[in-house]
């Protein structure tokens, strides 16, 4: 786990130099609420490397080309929604709030427990509460989407608690014959408690954006009304995960690069003006270049990926529940959160805590 380190040194002056924006996306500036709580939860199964030797995946290919030595798997009576009800529960904690409080829900996540009723609505009615309850499907950004969603409820006084929820269970739709992929994937759920504050708290600078002509190098093909489960695509094994890993690589680093520059632009910061980095943990061999081409001390990423994997949605909520819990994150900090993944789609902010 990576230190926060204190910005108290002098700013050199590729650091100090504002970005240029991309014009990628739109930004946009969201002032006035407030984490008040954070948690999560990982199934109890590890899987280290060495176990997955007899699908033919070799362990120090996995470490080399990911980062990643072991990641959970949760057991077959777990859904979903349960890993989602664990970290809520915990963030509730966190936050010092009741469940009975919470009036709205989201959801991050597109590896639901069923495709209708939504994840948040079984959530909703394990917490036993009445809130307005609702999913966002936008896989690996999910937990960003889901956030903005519901700060927007937050900021216009529609919601006084909002219950953010980012959580995937891939070991279920990741493909065990494809050794290339199947590795990178584990389950988990973070969760964030939202109220109103001041402001000076919230998104001083963020950007939603998608490029759906990438959709196929990210995708499940099978399941959904344009190609229903038969028989004939189960046996194609359209019902897993594919993923054009190579292109997804390129994307990424170039989407990370890009929308960084224009949150950082928008927000009129610097590098040396963020106290935390906390990227969608995909590949270590990605945030190592998000470092290296924007200048980001390595002290400033936390990074989990080595024990989880990619846990999509659940990534930069588990990673924040991290930080929190070994108190890495004061008042006035300002975190720059960002995920990305399959629509292709991504989020990122500088929030200031």
């Amino acid at each position: 786990m990576a230190t926060a380190q204190p910005n108290s040194s002098p700013r050199s002056e590729a650091n100090s130099t504002r970005p240029v924006p991309s014009d990628r996306s739109h930004l946009r500036s969201l002032m006035g609420f407030q984490i008040l709580g954070t948690g999560s939860y990982v199934p109890e199964t590890v899987v280290p490397n060495e176990d997955l030797s007899s699908l033919g995946c070799d362990p120090e290919w996995i470490i080399q080309r990911t980062g990643i030595q072991e990641r959970r798997h949760a057991p077959a009576d777990l859904a979903t929604s349960d890993m989602a009800y664990e970290s809520a529960i915990a963030a509730l904690e966190s936050a010092g709030v009741d469940a009975s409080e919470i009036d709205l829900i989201v959801v991050g996540t597109f590896t639901p427990d069923s495709l209708t009723p939504s994840t948040a609505c079984r959530l909703q009615q394990r917490l036993g509460i009445r809130a307005a309850a609702m999913d966002v499907s936008a896989a690996c950004a999910g937990f960003l989407y889901a956030m903005i969603t519901a700060a927007q409820f937050i900021k216009t006084g529609t919601s006084r608690r909002a219950l953010v929820v980012g959580a995937d269970l891939l070991s279920r739709i990741a493909n065990p014959d494809d050794k290339k992929t199947y590795p990178l994937f584990g389950d988990g759920a973070g969760a964030v408690v939202l109220g109103p504050g001041s402001e000076e708290q919230g998104m001083i600078s963020y950007t939603l954006g998608s490029e759906g002509e990438g959709a196929e190098m990210l995708c499940v093909p099978g399941g959904g009304s344009r190609e229903p489960l038969t028989a004939e695509n189960l046996a194609e094994g359209k019902q897993y995960l594919h993923m054009d890993g190579r292109g997804v690589f390129k994307w990424a680093v170039r989407v990370i690069e890009d929308s960084i520059r224009d949150v950082l632009h928008h927000a009129n910061l610097t590098v040396d003006d963020i106290s935390l980095v906390m990227l969608h943990q995909a590949n270590v061999r990605i945030i190592d270049a998000a470092c290296e081409n924007l200048g980001f001390p390595r002290e400033k990423m936390i990074v989990n990926l080595d024990r989880y994997g990619n846990t999509s949605a659940g990534s930069v909520p588990i990673v924040l529940d991290e930080a929190m819990q070994k108190g890495l994150v004061q008042p006035g900090d300002r975190i720059l959160l960002c995920g990305f993944g399959a629509g292709l789609s991504w989020g990122t902010t500088v929030f200031q805590w």
